[in-house]
């Protein structure tokens, strides 16, 4: 039996489209889609558990993210040929399509929830993580999970001043800006990119103007969910509530929630007083009562949340003092060091109140570029940036399990901040490695700043210094609060986290999560100027700690040379079995990598000793040495034979020729030491190709004073008669 499908199409506007259809593949999920643009095809599909787990008090949801190399007719790489664990970009893709849904779902909807997209199909012309978060939303919406507020997402760039939905990788390397915007129908939830510091109000500008191409995907959702009849969402069972012991808890914690709250302590001082109440309102409660209602516990400490949660907000937007006791505007206090680890090639370390990032920079060749192998990009990249968050940076013990989605995310907002501002002309390949050692908030802006400092530490000559801030809100609906510098209690009890960062002179990545409806634009705006008073104060404390950067690498960090030769002495280079360079480069202690570009051999020598490298561009000068006909050249004797002398250029050590005793000079030799001995320096003539024995032929006597010929000529016999 055929099955019925239902579609929707979406007109782009610009001759392209998405169509979104249901019915066909994956039926027994609560709801599955597959989305197409060109020749791009995602399947998502949602499923959702019946009742939640007891004892969860949050929405355990997992989105999934992964491209399928058979979608681009390719094999995996690796030994398996197997799809592995997901990308960095994957990862990527997965928390921008999670952090649009999260927020959107009923506040107490705790049934576990899967979200899975995958490529099937694959177009060049298509960049397929700009479509998750729509096939995302529309498995959703063609499903019974009570997810009322349909999403999607779209990337914008602007290519001479045009901006353009869902670029194509093309359009992208000519666009000033990458942004990733997730929206409902009524407000803006998710903003992630990178900008070639354009202004504020361009950003706001993308931001609507990607909102208004949103609009148009939710309604085609809402139009596909109509058309399959769907007007129920499945029931379920929401929190427990109990107003008595509510009000109880309330009672005995508000009060002093806002006063700790509006005492300026620190993260340990103040959390240890707020698990203070926390206990003095467990106590409230003996053990029989909690023996006897099995729900009790999990009631009270769900209000205590609650509660603390009013009391620090209201302490905000009725006091206007935050939980350090710092003005709305005010960021924490400021120090940073650079050159601080004795052998890396360059290191800072960046402190802003509670929040501490130690960032190092290696330097390289092209061989160490981080490779990227995806169904929809290949290449390589020459910066790049990690970043690591031990659990003791927030005084936590807990398991070690691996890079998790939050550094990723964190490490490549850092990355794209900064990126921008490596020059094109940087020979080498650097890795900045970020190591959060205290986190009270912010520690990606943290990183952002450590990172410049490292970079300009290394001797990179970054265009402009970096720095960033995070910005957070605090609103009721009516009355609003936008906080500089947030601390990580505020981002948890606040209703956005904003990170903004740039130079002097414009924006260079921003990443935004909003955690409720309808964020003004208003708001948005205020936050924005508020970042760059910010971000200017912070640059002005990175560029009082090194105001430039260093105009040469650390003595222990290395130098890179390169150079272009011919690709015909490529071979001649690297040797019979790479012999020639792997002895060159043990004899200089120097790293040499090859790469063929245009039919030219690239070279780039990289080492920390001046004299090794100068050694590897004598042999590169004497493997490409080709004299040319009619010059003349310095040689040395390096071998005598009977019928010449064996000559070295002395510009080009190893170029060997002979100079036949014939060539030596104008008189006849007999012997070649008449004339040079071994260690004699003099110059010679090159004649070119012998066409007798296509040898190289050589002259010393070319470049001498020729002797004057005899000018007397033998009498005829007829003047002897004569004269006789």
């Amino acid at each position: 039996m055929i099955p019925k499908v239902t579609q929707e199409i979406i007109d782009l506007g610009d001759g392209r489209s998405i169509s979104i259809e249901t019915g066909k593949l994956a039926k027994q999920a609560d709801g599955s889609v597959v989305v197409r643009m060109g020749d791009a095809m995602l399947l998502a599909t949602a499923v959702s558990a019946r009742t939640a787990n007891p004892g969860v008090d949050f929405l355990p949801l997992t989105v999934d993210y992964r491209e399928k190399f058979a979608a681009a007719g390719r094999f995996p790489g690796g030994f398996f040929k197997r799809e592995a664990r997901p990308s960095d970009q994957e990862v990527l893709t997965m928390r921008l399509v999670d952090r649009v849904l999260r927020p959107l779902f009923p506040s107490d909807y705790h049934a576990e929830t899967q979200v899975m997209i995958q490529l099937m199909s694959h177009d060049e012309n298509v960049m397929p993580d700009a479509l998750a978060g729509l096939a995302a939303s529309a498995a959703l919406a063609v499903s019974d999970i009570p997810f009322y507020n349909l999403i999607s997402e779209v990337r914008v760039g602007r290519v001479n001043g045009e901006l353009i939905i869902n670029p194509n990788r093309e359009q992208l390397a000519e666009s000033d800006l990458d942004m990733m915007i997730g929206a409902s129908k009524d407000s803006v939830c998710m903003v992630e990119g990178e900008m070639k510091e354009i202004s504020e109000a361009e950003m706001i500008e993308a931001i609507k103007f990607a909102h208004e191409a949103i609009k148009k995907q939710v309604e085609a959702q809402e139009k596909l969910r109509a058309a399959l009849g769907l007007t129920e969402y499945r029931e379920y069972e929401g929190e427990l509530e109990d107003e008595a012991v509510k009000a109880k808890v309330k009672d005995a914690a508000y009060k002093k929630y806002y006063a700790i709250a509006q005492e300026a302590s620190s993260k340990q001082e103040r959390g240890e007083k707020f698990a203070e109440v926390k206990e003095e309102v467990i106590a409230l409660y003996t053990e029989e009562e909690y023996a006897e209602n099995a729900d009790l516990a999990e009631l009270v400490n769900k209000y205590i949340y609650k509660i603390q949660k009013e009391a620090v907000r209201n302490v905000v937007l009725e006091k206007g003092i935050r939980l350090d006791g710092r003005k709305t505007t005010e960021i924490r206090p400021i120090w940073c060091e650079v050159d601080y680890l004795p052998s890396t090639h360059g290191s800072a370390i960046f402190t802003r109140g509670e929040t501490q990032a130690l960032a190092t920079v290696t330097l390289g060749t092209s061989r160490e570029a981080n490779v990227i192998d995806l169904p929809s990009e290949q290449g390589e990249e020459t910066f790049y940036l990690h970043y690591n968050f031990p659990p003791f940076s927030t005084g936590e013990a807990r398991p070690l399990r691996g890079t998790s989605r939050r550094e990723v995310g964190h490490g490549n907002l850092a990355q794209r901040a900064l990126k921008g501002m490596i020059p094109a002309d940087c020979p080498y390949t650097v890795r900045v490695v970020s190591e959060v050692l205290e986190s009270n908030g912010s520690s990606s802006m943290a990183t952002v700043c450590s990172g410049t400092l490292a970079l300009m530490d290394a001797g990179i000559q970054i265009e402009k210094p970096v720095s960033g801030i995070a910005m957070g809100l605090i609103t009721d609906g009516d009355k609003f609060a936008v906080l500089s510098d947030i601390l990580g209690d505020e981002d948890h009890l606040g209703d956005m986290d904003f990170k903004v960062t740039g130079t002097e002179d414009g924006i260079t990545a921003c990443q935004m999560d909003i955690k409720i409806d309808g964020l003004r634009y208003d708001i948005m705006e205020q936050a924005l100027s508020q970042a760059r008073d910010g971000r200017l104060h912070i640059l002005g404390k990175l560029t009082e700690t090194i105001a430039q950067p260093r105009t040469e690498v650390k003595p222990k960090a290395p130098k890179i040379i390169t150079r272009s030769i011919p690709g015909s002495f490529i071979g001649a280079l690297i040797g019979p079995g790479g012999k020639v360079i792997q002895e060159l480069q043990k004899e200089t202690g120097t790293t040499i990598v090859i790469n063929e570009v245009d039919e030219q051999g690239v070279v780039e020598i990289l080492g920390t000793n001046q004299e090794g490298i100068d050694t590897v561009l004598a042999k590169i000068d004497s493997i490409i040495f080709k004299p040319e006909v009619g010059e003349a050249y310095e040689v040395k004797v390096i071998k005598m034979l009977d019928f010449g002398a064996v000559v070295e250029y002395t510009a080009a050590p190893g170029n060997e020729v002979l100079l036949h005793v014939s060539e030596l000079a104008w008189e006849r030799t007999e012997k070649v030491s008449d004339v040079v001995n071994m260690g004699d320096v003099f110059q010679i003539k090159y004649l070119g190709i012998d066409p007798k024995n296509r040898k190289e032929k050589v002259s010393r006597k070319q470049l001498l004073p020729r002797p004057p010929r005899e000018n007397k000529k033998p009498q005829s016999n007829k003047e002897e008669n004569q004269k006789g």
